[in-house]
């Protein structure tokens, strides 16, 4: 098998890793970010026994991604790391609070205002620093023969703090749509009512970036506005769905609100990588240029493809058996 097909298999691998920790550990970090509007101390217990079972599992996804990325593009890792190292410390120390808030707060009588607040700024801090993460990419990166030549803060402009603040609100309406579908009484009533305000602040920055972008990259313009039509078919589907999503809050559905609010993130993710497809390592680099050798790539994959079948099995099985609503007074710990 050449490089050129394990590199796409690769960036498969990777690209599927990212989308399955952002839908399965966004609704967590959603939950977070929304704890302190919420109705009261019994709608926290719900919303937090909502994820309890799963938001280990979750980041599984987090780990593989990053380790194949390694192993398959050593060389992003030499951009990456330097450009970004700020934003990602924050990204991790937002998960690590985030972690000890889940197992403290349980325990917790007398401090527990101050785990809640854990739990909500690790949340919210986690959330943004991915979205700023995300809109450094889509900028890309001052590089010279593979090494970043900017400043430790060139990550952090306007853009990547428009797409920051984008993701904790999408990451909030993920957080809302799941806690329709797993609370119910005063609980599901309130996430009824927040989410088509969640939605419209989605849809706004959703537009603003979707205008700002082209403006940044070059080849984002050409993709748009060149011979690629096809991919406005990307943005008209994630339309369709929060079309979806509204209608069926208008409707009182349960768990197709929160299937619409993955929907957005799917066709979302699938116009960023048109967008910049083959390009790794913006504005000038493509997979093959930062594959590590096809050996190395090989090796790996053999592994891999023992692994995730393993993750998806487990994963599945783990929603199977927490199915159904967690009510007050109901918990895992």
């Amino acid at each position: 098998m050449e490089m050129f097909d394990l590199s796409i298999i690769w960036a498969g691998i990777i690209g599927f890793g990212v989308i399955m920790y952002v839908l399965m550990d966004g609704f967590d970090l959603g939950v977070g970010i929304l704890f302190p509007f919420a109705p009261d101390e019994d709608a926290r217990d719900v919303m937090m026994n909502s994820v309890a079972p799963v938001w280990d599992g979750n980041e599984t996804w987090l780990v593989l991604g990053g380790a194949g990325l390694l192993g398959a593009f050593p060389l992003v890792y030499s951009v990456f790391l330097p450009a970004l190292y700020i934003g990602v410390f924050l990204m991790l120390a937002g998960l690590i609070f985030r972690g000890i808030a889940f197992e403290f707060r349980f325990k917790s009588r007398k401090n527990r205002r101050w785990w809640n607040r854990a739990f909500c700024w690790g949340s919210a801090v986690a959330a943004f620093a991915q979205g700023a993460v995300v809109g450094a990419y889509i900028q890309g990166f001052s590089v010279e023969d593979f090494v970043y030549t900017g400043g430790a803060l060139d990550w952090l402009t306007p853009f990547s703090v428009l797409t920051g603040l984008g993701l904790m609100i999408g990451y909030a309406l993920l957080g809302s749509t799941w806690l329709i579908m797993k609370s119910e009484g005063y609980i599901q009533q309130w996430a009824y009512r927040i989410t088509p305000m969640l939605l419209a602040g989605v849809l706004v920055i959703f537009a603003i970036i979707s205008l700002w972008t082209p403006f940044i990259d070059p080849l984002v313009w050409e993709r748009w506005f060149g011979h690629l039509r096809f991919i406005w078919i990307f943005p008209a589907l994630a339309l369709l769905c929060a079309l979806v999503v509204f209608r069926s809050v208008q409707a009182r559905r349960e768990g197709l609100p929160f299937v619409a609010t993955v929907g957005i993130y799917v066709f979302t993710y699938l116009g960023l990588i048109v967008s910049k497809w083959p390009v790794i390592v913006p504005p000038d680099y493509t997979l093959w240029d930062a594959a590590s050798a096809p050996e190395s790539q090989l090796f790996l994959l053999i592994g891999v493809l023992f692994v995730i079948p393993v993750i998806l099995t487990y994963t599945a099985w783990t929603y199977w058996v927490f199915r159904g609503k967690v009510r007050v007074g109901e918990g895992y710990h």
